[in-house]
């Protein structure tokens, strides 16, 4: 299984930035997604996640409102819409797959990807 996520850079708060996981290896719509992020000194933290169908979504408060997270199933392809960032979204970001239940715990995930930095200046 592999997990390519893109789409991190460098961007102004109040900007917007749109990051893709392509999977491979796997059942893709068997999955469900997750985006987690870490910043520097931090702890990885939940951002947002999709079930398998695409039909329901779970959000980090702290994003509620300004991301948003969909799929391509058949692309095999796992989006996070990034608008109003702020400084305190900088991280790396990283994508995940499930293969059970819709959740928000990082270690019920099977699979990561590498990690795409987005850095919010102010």
């Amino acid at each position: 299984v592999q997990l390519q996520a893109s789409g991190g850079g460098l961007v102004q708060a109040g900007g917007s930035l749109r990051l893709s996981c392509a999977a491979s290896g796997l059942t893709f719509n068997n999955y469900a997604m997750g985006w987690f992020r870490q910043a520097p000194g931090k702890e990885r933290e939940f951002v947002a996640a999709v079930s398998g169908s695409g039909d329901k979504t779970f959000y980090a408060d702290s994003v509620k409102g300004r991301f948003t997270i969909s799929r391509d199933n058949a692309k095999n392809t796992v989006y996070l819409q990034m608008n109003s960032l702020k400084p305190e979204d900088t991280a790396v970001y990283y994508c995940a797959a499930d293969r059970g239940i819709l959740t928000t715990s990082g270690r019920s995930y099977d699979h990561w990807g590498q990690g795409t930095l987005v850095t919010v200046s102010s």
